[in-house]
């Protein structure tokens, strides 16, 4: 059977979200292990996913983009949630870097995907923000790392070009706060992955786009046996109905 589906950003986010809380690096390590969910407006979601409840979202963001590069206007109301077992423990930065190892997971979004599957984040702080206080560290002990991102932030151009280009001490203009580009890679979540993680079906990326609504949208052709489809597109329609949670940026 085939179906073709729309994901608004929100919805897209959502089912993101619930395709990383299914992952079975994810899930290992809340059995017995240590997962880090960065801030991030789709880690809002995943958060929101992995502890059965929901978290402020307006305030689970750093970094955002408006008409600009921005911060969120709540930033530094919540802090990277940790889960140690499947039990939330207390943000302690030193602590949680201290004790970071083989069978923990790492959770971090990013701002574009290129078509190698490698990850660009935008980094505004001058030692990197949150790339800057886990990935050298979980690289070097051999830490997974799960990137949820939507399709939407699909480039052409390789991150790693990006990277040799950017910075915020090269840019002599920007639209907001100037960013240096960090080539991040992992276990990638898309929409793509998502669905193959919750249903077995096999979706293909269609277009992006669109009006309204659908500014930010994801369309996907979905395939597979009938139930599972029907499944699927039942699922996506469910959280379509969800209401979008607003962040602002600093104005």
């Amino acid at each position: 059977m085939k179906a073709s589906v729309v994901l608004n950003a929100t919805t897209a986010k959502r089912l993101i979200a619930q395709g990383v809380a299914a992952h079975p690096l994810v899930q290992d390590a809340l059995n017995e292990g240590t997962v880090i969910v960065t801030l991030g407006t789709t880690n809002g979601y995943v958060a929101s996913e992995l502890l059965g409840n929901p978290t402020d979202q307006g305030a689970f963001a750093a970094g955002v983009i408006d008409d600009r590069w921005n911060i969120n206007a709540r930033l530094g109301e919540a802090t990277d949630l940790v889960l140690k077992n499947g039990q939330q423990i207390p943000f302690d930065e030193q602590a949680i870097l201290g004790a970071l190892t083989v069978g923990d997971v790492v959770i971090k979004g990013g701002n574009a995907l290129d078509p190698f599957g490698t990850v660009g984040v935008l980094m505004a702080a001058a030692t990197g923000g949150t790339i800057g206080r886990y990935v050298p560290t979980a690289q070097a002990r051999g830490v997974d790392i799960v990137i949820p991102i939507s399709l939407i932030k699909s480039v052409h151009t390789a991150i790693s070009d990006l990277t040799l280009e950017m910075g915020s001490r090269r840019l002599e203009l920007s639209m907001g706060i100037p960013c240096g580009m960090y080539p991040l890679t992992g276990y990638v979540v898309t929409e793509i992955e998502a669905l193959a993680l919750l249903f077995d079906v096999h979706a293909t990326h269609v277009c992006s786009g669109g009006i309204g609504i659908g500014q930010a949208s994801v369309s996907l052709l979905l395939e597979g046996e009938e139930s599972q489809v029907r499944a699927a597109f039942a699922r996506i329609e469910a959280l379509s109905q969800l209401p979008e949670i607003p962040i602002e940026g600093r104005r």
